[in-house]
């Protein structure tokens, strides 16, 4: 059996440590942090199982690390529109991230820099859905593809725009 001196060992343990996180920030994990829903987690909004809609999830965390998930680009809007009615110990200016899941590739993207297709034939968990994706392009495409109404970027989501998806 090969044995490691307690140094060797101790090298050995820093070595595989930065490769790990290497390999971590190579893939831009360490930058956008996304854990997933476990299996009971609900939406704040409407009390759905989120984990039943991997496709969909979108998250927000806040400065305090505590996290919060949603069936839907929709709900998560709700939410950040009206932070005390869901959590009333916070506040907007708590929220540290903000993601969603990309519609065609499935990657958790910062949902700030997102493009949202409105009005398309495609439905999310609650029904009419914000259908995110990475770049305008792949929403200009979807959005032709799927009879999409309008393309429309994070801080142009209103009430109004919300109420339109009921």
């Amino acid at each position: 059996m090969f044995k490691l001196s307690e140094r060797a060992f101790s090298v050995f343990l820093l070595i595989v440590a930065g490769m790990g996180a290497a390999t971590i920030l190579g893939c831009g994990v360490a930058e956008t942090p996304f854990a997933d829903p476990g299996p009971d987690t609900e939406c704040p909004v409407c009390g759905m199982r989120v984990a039943d809609y991997p496709a969909w999830v979108a998250r927000v965390e806040f400065q305090d690390g505590s996290v919060e998930f949603f069936d839907g680009a929709k709900d998560m809007f709700k939410f950040l529109q009206d932070i005390p009615k869901y959590r009333p110990e916070m506040a907007v200016d708590q929220v540290a991230a903000i993601s969603v899941t990309e519609y065609e590739t499935a990657r958790r993207i910062d949902a700030r820099t997102a493009s949202f297709v409105i009005g398309s034939d495609v439905s999310g968990p609650m029904g009419n859905e914000l259908v995110p994706f990475e770049s305008e392009d792949a929403a200009a495409e979807f959005r032709a593809v799927h009879s999409g109404e309008r393309i429309v970027r994070f801080d142009e989501v209103d009430q109004d725009l919300i109420s339109e998806l009921q």
